[in-house]
């Protein structure tokens, strides 16, 4: 007998096995008043299910058939959980989108996908007045009733495991991003692998840190929810709130990027009493491992387990694991930080292999359906049976992973991709600039930022004031940027040079660019 694996399969068995109890403790301060059951009681998983369903509903009465796309703008909140799981459930597509993009990069989105719907966080309604799409709707009370529809019945919906069940768009590795198609299948097999290496269990009180949007939340979501572990959504990330969390709710699980360490870190140091969660919270962490010293303290400050993993939104994403063995019980802090920095071991059916280049490889059940409408993109990735991650990696003697260097002209900044060369393309549409090079340099807090190095056009206005005011060319470059960019893709400073290292050729060698600001560092990405 085959079953197709469905993402509906996560929230029945929440609902069945767990509803009575509390699913999901919504956001208290946000735009929209929290989500609660129908009758105004508890998020129970029961509850979240309902909610699911009448989504599913509301979806169709307004006249979006199964395999339609619903995009989504918003931070974390029970709404846009309600869509990961309600939409795929109904047959149709949820498309979460970074809530951070620029309007004309969420246009370029939805216009992309095809979305039937479009639904928009209240603090960002103004922002996107000018995207559009067949229905819009701003979530929050007024469109409940539009969207969750009690008083119906979805269509049936027979569970296909290759049909797609979300399209989650690249931070951009060009100057457009790409929808990655994941089906019911990849999605099933990340989530279950994925709380299985974590250890979630009924247990567990999860703290969603991690946008939602993110590969949907790394499928964490799902995990949580088929287990019976509450989830606490955390709208905006802040250290001092995040412990506080931990300490009203018993927190044991989170994921995030490297910078949700630091905020936690430096909350910890001036928490008054005992931090909370000693032994009991595991904290994920992806994007870019932090240095072995931040990983210590995680440990020893805090008394949490760090969990580090690799992945892309191509993959669902978890493809390695790095966590605490026996074996390493008995090394000191810092030779257990030295292995837990590495991005960890293959999961369980994810192979890992490097070509000639360097280049990571992998094969997994995890891997991307296709590009969306991209299939010259598609079949470069896939080429050869593999997926090409596009990052460099060494693989030592106990097969664990190491990054060592980013093929892809990527910036990792506080867990978010940032591509260099949509950086350089804005900074190119500024008249007074010549040649611009955008890498990433070292930070303790986001791991790394954008820093752009320029060559002026001297005749301009920006170049004769370069020799003189400096910072207000910084200044004002960085403001150009952030009209055509989301603001955590424009640089955090810029520097004004003479020229810029070319090969014969005329290529930019960034290696070189980077080396200074690099030196003594284990790392270099970018």
């Amino acid at each position: 007998m085959k079953v197709a694996l469905s993402i509906r399969d996560h929230i029945d068995r929440a609902a069945l096995v767990y509803g009575q109890r509390i699913g999901v403790v919504d956001e208290p301060d946000q735009p929209a008043p929290p989500l609660r059951a129908v009758d105004g009681g508890p998020l129970t998983y029961s509850a979240l299910a309902e909610r699911s369903r009448a989504l599913g509903a509301g979806l169709e009465s307004l006249g979006v058939p199964q395999g339609g796309r619903v995009a989504m703008v918003s931070q974390n909140s029970a709404r846009l959980l309600t869509l990961l799981f309600g939409a795929p459930s109904s047959g149709r597509v949820a498309v979460p989108i970074n809530f951070r993009l620029s309007p004309v990069e969420v246009a370029y989105i939805v216009e992309h996908c095809g979305a039937d719907v479009l639904l928009v966080d209240p603090e960002l309604e103004a922002a996107l007045a000018g995207v559009t799409a067949p229905t819009k709707l701003t979530i929050g009370i007024d469109t409940d009733e539009i969207l969750y529809r009690h008083d119906l019945e979805a269509s049936p919906w027979e569970p296909d495991e290759d049909a797609t069940a979300y399209i989650n768009y690249t931070s951009g590795t060009t100057a457009r991003p790409k929808g990655v198609e994941m089906t019911h299948r990849n999605e099933w097999i990340n989530a279950a692998t994925f709380g299985w290496q974590a250890g979630v269990s009924d247990r567990d009180v999860y703290l969603h840190t991690l946008p939602m949007f993110h590969c949907n939340g790394w499928g964490m979501p799902f995990a949580t929810a088929a287990m019976g572990a509450t989830q606490v959504v955390l709208r905006k990330v802040d250290g001092p709130e995040i412990l506080r969390r931990v300490e009203r709710h018993g927190v044991t699980l989170m994921c995030g990027a490297p910078a949700v360490v630091s905020m936690v870190l430096d909350a910890a140091a001036s928490w008054d009493g005992e931090v909370p969660g000693r032994d009991q919270v595991r904290i994920v962490v992806a994007g870019a491992p932090p240095p072995t010293s931040i990983i210590e303290r995680v440990e020893s400050e805090l008394g949490w387990e760090f969990i580090q993993i690799y992945g892309l939104t191509e993959t669902a994403p978890l493809l390695t694991m790095s966590r605490g063995r026996s074996e390493w019980d008995d090394l000191t802090p810092g030779e257990r930080a030295r292995k837990l920095v590495r991005a960890g071991a293959p999961a369980l059916g994810v192979r890992i292999s490097t070509d000639a280049d360097g280049e990571l490889l992998a094969r997994s059940n995890t891997v991307l359906k296709s590009y969306w409408n991209q299939p010259d993109a598609t079949e470069a990735a896939l080429a050869g049976g593999w997926f090409h991650t596009g990052d460099g990696g060494v693989i030592d003697d106990e097969h664990y992973v190491t990054i060592v260097d980013r093929k892809k002209d990527v910036i990792i900044s506080g867990g978010e991709n940032v591509s260099s060369i949509e950086v350089e393309d804005a900074l190119f549409a500024h008249p007074s600039v010549a040649e611009a090079a955008v890498i990433g340099v070292p930070n303790d807090k986001w791991g790394e930022t954008v820093k752009a190095l320029v060559v002026l056009d001297p005749s301009s206005d920006l170049g004769r004031l370069a020799e003189v005011e400096p910072e207000s060319v910084q200044r004002t470059l960085i403001a150009h940027c952030r009209e055509l960019l989301a603001h955590y893709k424009c640089p955090t400073s810029v520097e004004v040079r003479t020229e810029l290292e070319r090969t014969a050729t005329g290529k930019l060698q960034k290696y070189k660019l980077r080396a200074p600001y690099w030196e003594g560092r284990d790392r270099q990405v970018n």
